[in-house]
């Protein structure tokens, strides 16, 4: 069950930051010129936050958690709660400042390609997604280190 569980998280840390190299390399690719190019790229971008994204940090929190109840080892060190805490944040994080952000510009971008919105009233900066997703990518790093170095934390626990 160790294992199994171990290979589970492994799998979906390589998943969730595979998913985040994926949407900053679409960020910071060149402005598309047309509105349908515009509209492709938000709902592409949303696809990888839904179906990547987060079924990949979820897979990693919940064979996180069910590896800290199955290994007593784990309960009692300081380094384990780190990971749990910053599992427990990349995860609401992605659904406030990602998934939903970008679900929200396909939404978007469709609507004006329907001509249901003004593109004048529409700006979007993305700025913000892309500091987001930096800072998710290094909590997330530093989650993987933290298990393959796993230093001693004297966290008061329970």
């Amino acid at each position: 069950m160790r294992r199994l569980l171990k290979f589970l998280h492994t799998m979906g840390a390589i998943g969730l930051m595979g998913a985040v190299a994926c949407l900053l390399v679409v960020l910071f690719a060149p402005d598309p010129d047309s509105l349908a190019a515009q509209a492709t790229m938000a709902a592409e971008m949303a696809h990888i936050a839904s179906w990547v994204f987060m079924p990949s940090l979820a897979l990693t929190l919940i064979s996180g958690l069910a590896a800290i109840a199955v290994n007593p080892g784990f309960q009692d060190a300081g380094w384990v709660w780190a990971k749990a805490v910053t599992g427990i944040s990349l995860f609401e994080a992605g659904f406030l400042y990602v998934v939903g952000p970008m679900q929200a510009a396909a939404k978007t971008s469709a609507s004006l390609l329907g001509g249901k919105l003004d593109p004048a009233l529409v700006a979007r900066s993305l700025g913000a997604e892309r500091n987001t997703l930096w800072i998710l990518l290094a909590v997330a790093m530093a989650n993987v280190a933290l298990g393959v170095w796993r230093p001693r934390l004297d966290i008061p626990v329970f």
